[in-house]
């Protein structure tokens, strides 16, 4: 492949230098405001809805979005956009659950799950939150090589200075202002990402001859919005869903998306319509692989690498001082998301491991402090976690699958009180364990030149037949130990089943949890965090989703409307706005098509 020459120009420069001034400066004025842990890790639970929508949007949108989306979309048509959309179907509940983290009352995950289940579970949780928000940074930082490089067609004097100076920026106003710095950032930076995601389009278009120009190039099932030929089918759609369904509650920033608002409802609208705007985005991410797939087959080259689809076109379609703004809004995908994870990682380590076993006696201005340098060192590992990856994409579902089988203990105690530590943390085990069995199992083959199965139900059958010729451990031994596995849905719902199933199971067989403990857990749940003292059921914000098993009683169906509007009424509007941006996507892949075809 010959990439364009137009090189980072002057003009580009200009246009990034601008920007890390001018977000830079932004941030350390809104560090101001920081006077305690309690400013630093959540803002002071102050945040207007607005913001919490910025927040939540440029958190949750990062470089590797695009750089993954478009890839896909320019290898195997329009239908891949359900790798991003694959939490679409599963937005509305998070209008259920975000007063579940408001009415905690804590700062980290960590600290609901030693609630729930005791510190032991406490500790264990913070070490994968850790190792969460490192493998989610290397994964943002190699999807922001990819465009860079790309884009600037090898131009920049130093790629990875650009990274550096990225890193820096982020750690500068993130060490001073902590979340409030971090959530009006995100909220400006969140222009720039909707901006990225639509800016190519209308050159790309252009350069292409249209949609019509598009559908003359490429295959007639790259237009479609489901495809078995992209490699989704619906199985594959229904298990990504699962995994966003369970993931999302357990991820290590999702109680600052949620808990740091004014109101209950100012969280419940930042995360769920703030991630409702990430979905929009997401098309034009998924039109600009078409628009690139029909590029390079009409120019008769080829690209190396499908996920250089997105740099490619930022190359080829944008003149000098849009090259740079491109690469500004890619920063600031990161630099929103990376911004956030510091400050929860610092609140992780200060919170769960420093005041927990180190000085349990420190006071506020020690804990700060420590916030403050335990994030900035843990922020530096993620740069190692990038250099281990290939695929941004698969690096993407990898840290949102581990955080699956973490949500099986967190989903679970808030939907069962009977649910207990013993069932937890089997549950827990056997998953990760079973989901890497599972995927150690379908790279084994008999011979190493052999390809890999595609399948579960392949690699079964492939080792029957090899321990019927007694070549099994020749099969085994072939096979290939991986930290991150390309995620296939058989591997996921089998040790997702593996984990609920025990869940359940061990903890009806073993000792429940200490009642008072439980009762105050739950209690917390039943009282809304708008007004003190008063029961969520008397202002209609009593949570539909706490303890489903207590549905099979009575008490649960008096005044059910009545009690449950705030949920109810927000959870079918969340639908509405699904269906709708579903109906905006299919409408968009009827452009240009012909009549009766």
């Amino acid at each position: 492949m010959v990439l364009g020459s137009a090189g980072f120009t002057h003009w580009d420069w200009i246009v990034l230098i601008v920007y890390f001034v001018g977000i830079v400066t932004f941030g350390l004025w809104m560090a101001r405001k920081i006077r305690s842990s309690g400013g630093y890790f959540l803002g002071d639970r102050q945040l207007p809805w607005w913001v919490m929508m910025g927040q939540a949007f440029g958190t949750g949108t990062n470089a590797e979005n695009p750089v993954a989306q478009t890839g896909a979309s320019c290898q195997h048509g329009f239908a891949t956009i359900w790798y991003q959309w694959k939490n679409m179907l599963i937005t509305p509940f998070y209008w259920l659950m975000s007063p579940w983290y408001r009415r905690s009352n804590r700062t980290t995950i960590g600290e609901i799950i030693e609630d729930r289940y005791g510190r032991r579970l406490g500790l264990l949780y913070t070490v994968f939150a850790i190792a969460f928000f490192v493998f989610n940074q290397g994964a943002m930082l190699k999807g922001a090589g990819k465009i860079i490089s790309v884009a600037t067609g090898g131009q920049i004097i130093s790629p990875n200075g650009v990274v550096m100076a990225m890193t820096a920026t982020f750690i500068l106003y993130s060490f001073f202002g902590g979340l409030i710095a971090s959530a009006y950032t995100d909220f400006v930076q969140g222009f720039l990402i909707i901006l990225l995601s639509f800016l190519l389009i209308p050159a790309g278009l252009s350069a292409v001859g249209g949609f019509q120009g598009m559908r003359a190039t490429i295959p007639p099932d790259f237009f479609t919005l489901y495809s078995d030929v992209s490699g989704l089918d619906a199985f594959t759609i229904a298990m990504l869903a699962i995994n966003g369904l369970v993931g999302i509650t357990a991820q290590p920033h999702i109680l600052s998306m949620n808990a740091t608002g004014r109101t209950e409802r100012a969280g419940r609208i930042g995360q769920m319509y703030g991630n409702l705007v990430k979905r929009l985005c997401t098309v034009g991410w998924a039109l600009t692989g078409l628009v690139v797939a029909a590029m390079v087959l009409q120019r008769g080259i080829s690209l190396p690498d499908p996920e250089h689809a997105f740099g490619y076109a930022c190359l080829e379609l944008l003149g000098p001082g849009l090259v740079g703004l491109m690469v500004a809004c890619v920063l600031a995908a990161n630099m929103s998301t990376c911004s956030n994870f510091m400050v929860n990682t610092g609140a992780l380590f200060t919170r769960n491991l420093y005041a927990h076993y180190l000085k349990p006696a420190a006071g506020d201005r020690e804990l700060l402090m420590v916030g403050r340098l335990s994030g900035l060192a843990l922020t530096g590992l993620g740069i190692l976690f990038a250099l281990t990856v290939e695929r941004v994409l698969d690096a993407f579902l990898f840290t949102e699958t581990i955080a699956a089988f973490m949500g099986i203990m967190f989903l679970g105690g808030v939907l069962w009180k009977r649910a207990n530590r013993y069932g937890a943390f089997t549950a827990t085990i056997a998953a990760f364990g079973a989901y890497y069995a599972l995927n150690f199992l379908m790279t084994c083959r008999v011979d190493p030149s052999d390809a890999s199965s595609r399948t579960l139900s392949e690699a079964w059958v492939r080792m029957i037949n090899a321990a019927r010729s007694d070549a099994l451990w020749g099969f085994l031994g072939n096979g290939e130990l991986r930290l991150v596995y390309k995620w296939t849905p058989g591997p996921y719902g089998w040790a997702t089943l593996i984990g609920f199933t025990l869940f359940v199971a061990v903890s009806l067989l073993t000792r429940p949890e200490d009642q008072e403990r439980t009762e105050e857990f739950f209690d917390r749940m039943r009282y809304t965090s708008d007004r003190q003292g008063q029961l969520a059921a008397e202002c209609g914000q009593d949570l539909v989703l706490l303890d489903l098993p207590g549905w099979f009683t009575v008490e649960r169906w008096k005044g059910f409307f009545r009690r449950y509007r705030e949920d109810l009424v927000g959870f079918i509007l969340g639908w509405l706005a699904v269906g709708a941006l579903i109906l905006l996507a299919w409408g968009i892949l009827q452009i240009g098509r012909q009549p009766g075809l």
